[in-house]
């Protein structure tokens, strides 16, 4: 058992979670990470988006045993809060009574999973930049960032979990005749801010919600943080618009567009201009490539399909990476050239379309979500649910509370979406809901389908 090998390039969420499933099938795993150990460091919440864990996360984390080591500090968010111009709220339910997606901060899973990976006696090098890789042999080049001193790792099987801007996928992959690359930069960006908790601890806004203030073509939202904080992230344009980073130049400008556009915001933090530089401008991209494997080695998670974070489906569909190579390993019996192959050809459709799904929910959370068509089109999806929920399952549902693929949902998504617009222009729903009729209108349509 001892004698089969395998070295992940990147210590981060889906490189950690794949060192367990390794370790659990007899590999010895060296993880080889280009940062210094965050462990030894201060990471306030909110060096970095807050991360939403959905059930395609709790799925990978039941596989190898471990989802209990991460539901401690995963808070629990039921749905949505709308704040509109006027500092008015609407919320809106994600799914069924009890269903939820889960914050939680990146800083704090990574250094849990990290300390779980060594626990399950992964070996975890830092400082530790991926300068090539041999793909035919299984050999990975490193240069250590503090000493300078170059060395290799030869393995059995290499996994390049190094995120969007992947040293393997560079490196090695890109070098490949044939290999497709792409990568697309949104016109938006986004700065982090952190909201501190009230001078008791407890959180300045509803602790289980995710806050939305959406803005037609821009949007700031809040997700909590154990503290009584929340991490806030406001995104838009760069430039070219109304609203545009390049337009915050000064405190004065920072105080005057928050004071006009999101006063209930500056109402919680009127300091928000000192905190304004505690957080880099950083870009979205989307990068997508093909073929995922080659020789020895395969991308997973950020460096296969690296998207923008507007489904919180991005760590989810990396943790679905390691548990559907685990189940393929299962399946071919550790024939890597079987399993690559065919974890490959499941996965690519799936990155393309939380990718595509990605970029439609951030149109509706910055723009439709403070729309009642569409409030009342989610209240009518999830009453058809509730009556019939193994006949409809809203795409919000399939995405998030199902590991129906990805692939699936959006397309299912679009030909719902259609059907249910169409009944809301032929009918007067809203008032089948004030009048109790709803539920037999829903019986008659079911009825008429089967």
């Amino acid at each position: 058992m001892g004698n089969k090998s395998a070295t992940i390039v990147g210590a981060g969420l889906v490189g950690s979670l794949w060192a367990v499933f390794l370790t659990k099938a007899g590999y010895s795993v060296n993880i080889v990470e280009l940062r210094s150990d965050l462990r030894n460091t201060d990471i306030a919440a909110g060096k970095s988006i807050n991360l939403a864990f959905s059930q395609r996360g709790w799925t990978a984390f039941k596989a190898v045993g471990i989802e209990d080591q991460i539901k401690d500090f995963a808070i629990p968010m039921y749905g949505r809060t709308m704040h509109d111009a006027e500092g008015n709220l609407t919320y809106q339910p994600y799914g069924q009574e009890g269903q939820a997606i889960y914050s939680v901060s990146r800083g704090e899973i990574n250094r849990r999973m990290m300390d779980i990976a060594e626990q399950h006696g992964a070996q975890i090098r830092f400082n530790e930049q991926c300068t090539g890789v041999d793909l035919e042999n299984g050999i990975t080049f490193f240069k250590n960032t503090k000493t300078g001193i170059s060395s290799e790792l030869k393995s059995d099987l290499i996994f390049g979990a190094d995120g969007a801007f992947s040293a393997v996928r560079y490196r090695a992959m890109q070098k490949l005749d044939r290999f497709q690359y792409s990568q697309h930069y949104i016109e938006d960006g986004y700065r982090e801010i952190l909201l501190p908790a009230n001078e008791d601890g407890t959180h300045k806004l509803s602790k289980n919600s995710l806050h939305i203030w959406p803005r037609g073509r821009f949007m700031l939202i809040a997700l909590p943080n154990e503290d009584g904080s929340f991490t806030c992230t406001l995104f838009m344009p760069f430039e070219n618009h109304e609203y545009a980073f390049d337009r915050l130049k000064t405190r004065t400008d920072v105080e005057h567009f928050f004071q006009t556009v999101f006063p209930d915001f500056y109402q919680l933090m009127p300091e928000i201009a000192d905190a304004w530089e505690d957080h880099p401008l950083s870009s979205l991209a989307i990068i997508r490539c093909y073929p995922w494997t080659h020789g020895k080695v395969a991308l997973m998670g950020d460096a296969a399909h690296a998207t923008v974070p507007f489904y919180g489906q991005g760590m989810n569909c990396g943790f679905e990476d390691c548990s559907v190579m685990w189940s393929l390993m299962q399946k071919h019996g550790e024939d890597w050239d079987a399993i690559f192959r065919e974890y490959e050809i499941l996965r690519k459709p799936e990155g393309d379309a939380v990718q595509n799904l990605s970029l439609d929910n951030y149109l509706v959370m910055r723009d439709v979500v403070a729309d009642p068509d569409f409030l009342l089109q989610k209240r009518f999806e999830r009453e058809i649910q509730k009556l019939y929920p193994d006949k409809y399952i809203p795409l919000y549902s399939q995405v998030s509370f199902s590991d129906i693929p990805y692939s699936q949902a959006f397309e299912a998504g679009k030909k719902q979406d259609v059907w249910i617009k169409e009944l809301m222009a032929k009918h007067d729903i809203e008032a089948m809901f004030n009048n109790n009729e709803i539920a037999d209108f829903i019986h008659g349509l079911i009825a008429a389908q089967s």
